[in-house]
């Protein structure tokens, strides 16, 4: 496979390319796999971003930017980043994950891009790791608003509502999807008043009741 155009999208080039190989290459496709290297992908992408939020808000304390990072660590995040990549493209994946369109599903793409991550930190050490990191999360970072990613999306939602005294919202589980371990959740979110229904989408409840309610507070606000 070329690999040429993910190289360009990360800014990086590896000298082991079977480094970013193993990287893309899912358990259910054979050894080497992915797997170590998502354990270490996590602790470097976690001291990177801690590192980004430490220097760049000097004001915040320890609580508020453990907040702030772990909304950027999140799989919803890793997501994102790997969606805009086209990560899906690359992997190596069984058959039955072929099937199952594993290729798109968020865990696998999460996993993926945290070991990918490790894979730059053997090939070309820390710094160059740091720097593709902070490369792929800096549009993220540039469009934190501190304020509101201090709270989730439910907490900030419901204290809108209470501002307005406005009835409090209801989360209905509409569907999952999937096997058992791997499966998608829909919840609704409901408001009375204002009327206002989204629809939330994730690998567990809470994250789809998370998502449902970010997409309420964004209607209620544009209103």
């Amino acid at each position: 496979m070329d690999y040429a155009r993910l190289q360009a999208a990360i800014g990086y080039r590896f000298g082991q390319e079977s480094l970013l190989q193993q990287a893309l290459t899912h358990r259910s496709f054979g050894t080497p796999h992915n797997e170590r290297l998502e354990f270490l992908g996590d602790s470097i992408l976690n001291c990177t971003i801690a590192i980004e939020l430490f220097e760049r808000y000097e004001r915040l304390r320890e609580g508020e930017m453990s907040r702030l990072r772990a909304t950027l660590v999140r799989q919803e995040a890793l997501h994102q980043i790997a969606v805009v990549l086209n990560l899906g493209s690359f992997l190596r994946l069984g058959e039955g994950e072929l099937k199952s369109g594993g290729f798109r599903r968020p865990s696998i793409l999460a996993d993926a891009l945290e070991a990918l991550f490790a894979a730059v930190f053997l090939d070309g050490g820390l710094e160059a790791a740091r720097g593709v990191i902070s490369k792929l999360y800096r549009p993220m970072i540039d469009a934190l608003d501190n304020r509101a990613v201090l709270k989730d999306p439910k907490t900030a939602l419901q204290e809108w509502l209470q501002g307005r005294r406005k009835p409090l919202p209801r989360y209905e589980l509409a569907e999952i999807r999937g096997e058992a371990h791997a499966q998608e959740f829909e919840v609704t979110c409901v408001i009375d008043q204002p009327s206002v229904r989204t629809i939330g989408v994730g690998p567990s409840r809470r994250a789809a009741e998370q998502q449902a309610a970010q997409g309420a507070l964004q209607r209620l606000q544009g209103k």
